[in-house]
C-alpha cells in the first residue's frame, strides 16, 4: 500500500482510492487512518486530502496559493483515481463533501456511507438512489467495498 497526501505528486501507477469524506478539523472522526490501517497489506495506492501542514486560518480564497493548491489537488485526485470512498462523519456538516458528491455523482467510481444521524442524509441518499451509486451502512462495510473492488 501507498499513501499520498496533499500536495504531494499524484503517482497513480496502480489501483487508486481517493478518501473523500468528513475532515472539518478535530469534530470529524479521523476514519482516513482506519481504512489506511485496514488496508495497509493490499496493493492499492489511498489518495488522503487530510494535509498535515493544514492552517485552518488561511483565507479561503482563489487567490490564496496554499488554499487554491489545496482545493485544486484534491479535485485533479478525484478526477484521476480509480474509485472515491466517501465517508460522512455524522458529528459534522461536511459541506466540501457534500459539494465532491454532486461533482462525482455521474463519474461510476463512488461509493458512499452515510450514517443515520447526518444532517442531509436523506439528500445524501436521494442523489445515491437516484444516480445509482452504492451505499454502504458502516465504515467496515465501505472498506470491505474497497477489498472486492480491489479483485
Amino acid at each position: 500500500m501507498n499513501v499520498i497526501t496533499a500536495p504531494e505528486k499524484l503517482l497513480l501507477n496502480s489501483y487508486s482510492v481517493f478518501l473523500a469524506g468528513s475532515i472539518e478539523g478535530d469534530t470529524a472522526q479521523k476514519w482516513q487512518d482506519i481504512v489506511i490501517e485496514r488496508l495497509a497489506s493490499k496493493q492499492v495506492i489511498l489518495v488522503n486530502p487530510r494535509r498535515d501542514a493544514w492552517d485552518a486560518s488561511w483565507k479561503q480564497d482563489i487567490n490564496n496559493p496554499k488554499f487554491n493548491e489545496q482545493v485544486s489537488w484534491e479535485l485533479v485526485a478525484l478526477e484521476k483515481v480509480d474509485l472515491i470512498i466517501m465517508y460522512f462523519d455524522k458529528s459534522t456538516k461536511s459541506p466540501i463533501s457534500l459539494l465532491e458528491l454532486g461533482l462525482f455523482a455521474k463519474s461510476g467510481k463512488l461509493i458512499v456511507c452515510c450514517p443515520d444521524g447526518f444532517w442531509r442524509k436523506g439528500n445524501v441518499d436521494i442523489v445515491c438512489a437516484r444516480y445509482g451509486i452504492p451505499q454502504v451502512q458502516s465504515l467496515k462495510e465501505l472498506i470491505n467495498e474497497v477489498k472486492t473492488r480491489m479483485k
